[in-house]
């Protein structure tokens, strides 16, 4: 999968948010959290892992529309 460094300009912290609502539920924090600062994350299962690329997908799209809109905007400009 070729990583899209181009689309991280258009990402906003909605889209990091719900990435993170997402997988906050594998989360396990180590019994000393509070000292230690450390948790785990547990495995993924396979409905999870298409779940996720199902929504990996649609955050490209996105991004995609957003960075063409983006670009006609600047076009406007000149």
């Amino acid at each position: 999968m070729k990583l899209r460094t181009d689309l991280l300009t258009q990402l906003r912290p909605e889209d990091v948010m719900e990435s993170v609502e997402t997988h906050n539920h594998r989360y396990k924090a180590e019994p000393l959290f509070s000292t230690t600062g450390t948790g785990s994350l547990s495995s993924a299962s396979t409905n999870e892992r298409v779940n996720e690329v199902t929504r990996n997908t649609g955050l490209i799209r996105k991004l995609t529309k957003r960075a063409q809109s983006a670009g006609k905007k600047a076009e406007n400009k000149l």
